[in-house]
């Protein structure tokens, strides 16, 4: 996986581009569940991109060319008797020892360490926004070296926004990036595979989440990516349903979003299966338009495409589809340019995937769609969702179909990270019956 000379790296091609500016990233503050019970913690994920520093009450610092260090920590500090109830902490020492930090300081100190750090650099790198207690912290530190002008220390002039450069590094994957990712994608065909086997009429949808949840664990997945969706019959049409508290039944297909976490880098993928095991006539109809839709849509991801490519190419797979069903009436192009397939499609097709589930990274570079370049990972999930509406048959309503998988782009094409969760309606029919 990442190891801290990845880390390293990475840090030195962003300090690359600060000049002599200053980066500050705190990591995201621990979260309030209900009283006194916190929501299991997870770093903020450009934090962690730079330090694989995973614990609260952190701050990474990145001063180019400092003589003494360029790569500071501010943590908590060890403490035995805080550590017996909470886990063990990295600490100074741990921050330096596996983390290569070139120096570490006591969070505590912060306020009397960080305002010097700022002084004689001509800009300050942040996420401005994203934590505004942080912020206020920020300006305040800004405003006490901008005193002390008269001592002959210049104060940084301009606040820049850290994730037009970060960002863009964390778009294009790395070897050890892709590693996890597709160890999360592995993990997440084996949930998906087993939520199919055990997936029976009479079954809550929260019980199939429990076996989606039962398989990340147990592959070593920390957390689920995001809340899954497990939407049975027209809780489909609820893009993101997460009640997953109906009772599943006989004629049902059965929706389920849902990925895995692996070292904070995700997976997403969907899939849609009948509850009895056997597709209905309309629910297959339905199903292979949205399964060539996707086939075609992977088919347009390669080095050099649009980003937008993809979404076409499952807009004309759809809509040529309900044509034919006569959901749709008029000449594919027509439909097209008249945004008719809206109706069923109601999102676009694609969006970016890292260690944030929809990741960062512009989907335009100006009035322009990015050109796809290999090591980038991006969702494929086309969907059809038919709405209760007078003019559509009423044997129809309620049928809502999504396939997604997570697909790299390579020097050469496409790799598809989760092909191994069966799509096929007779693949899944089989391992339905099969039991295993």
């Amino acid at each position: 996986m990442t190891t801290v000379r990845d880390y390293e790296r990475r840090r030195q091609t962003l300090m690359e581009h600060i000049g002599d500016g200053i980066a500050i990233l705190p990591s995201a503050p621990v979260a309030r569940r209900n009283g006194d019970v916190l929501y299991r913690y997870r770093a903020d994920s450009d934090f962690f991109y730079l330090t694989g520093f995973n614990e609260p009450e952190a701050v990474a610092v990145l001063i180019p060319g400092r003589a003494t260090g360029e790569f500071l920590i501010f943590c908590r500090e060890r403490n035995p008797a805080e550590e017996l109830w909470d886990g063990q902490r990295a600490g100074l020492e741990g921050a330096v020892q596996h983390f290569n930090a070139d120096d570490a300081f006591p969070i505590d100190d912060i306020e009397d360490i960080l305002p010097s750090l700022l002084e004689n650099r001509s800009k300050v790198y942040c996420n401005l926004g994203r934590y505004p207690d942080f912020d206020e912290q920020l300006l305040h530190w800004l405003s006490d070296v901008k005193n002390r002008k008269r001592s002959g220390i210049s104060a940084p002039g301009e606040l820049v926004d850290l994730g037009y450069l970060l960002h863009e590094l964390r778009l294009v994957k790395s070897a050890a990036e892709i590693k996890a990712m597709r160890k999360a994608a592995d993990i997440s065909v084996s949930a998906h595979r087993r939520a199919m086997i055990q997936c029976k009429p009479g079954m809550f949808e929260y019980e199939i989440e429990a076996e989606l949840e039962y398989a990340f664990r147990q592959g070593g997945a920390q957390y689920p990516a995001y809340p899954s969706i497990v939407a049975g019959g027209e809780n489909a049409c609820i893009l993101h349903y997460i009640d997953n508290n109906r009772r599943l039944r006989k004629n049902d297909l059965l929706l389920i979003d849902a990925g895995a976490e692996i070292d904070c880098y995700c997976a997403d993928i969907t899939r849609t299966f009948p509850v009895g095991g056997r597709f209905s006539g309309r629910q297959k109809a339905l199903y292979e338009i949205v399964l060539q839709a996707q086939l075609a849509a992977i088919d347009a991801v390669m080095p050099g495409a649009s980003f937008n490519d993809p979404h076409e190419a499952a807009v004309r797979a759809i809509t040529s589809g309900l044509k034919d069903l006569k959901l749709l009436k008029g000449s594919v192009d027509s439909l097209i340019e008249k945004s008719a397939y809206r109706k069923f499609f109601v999102h676009r097709t694609s969006h970016w995937l890292g260690i944030d589930v929809h990741d960062v990274g512009e989907y335009r570079v100006g009035d322009t769609w990015r050109t796809l370049e290999p090591g980038m990972v991006l969702t494929i999930e086309p969907g059809v969702y038919v709405p209760v509406d007078k003019s559509i048959p009423k044997p129809w309503h309620g049928i809502g179909i999504r396939i997604e998988d997570d697909v790299l782009v390579t020097k050469t094409g496409h790799d598809v990270l989760t092909e191994e969760a069966p799509k096929d309606p007779a693949a899944i029919e089989s391992l339905m019956a099969s039991g295993q």
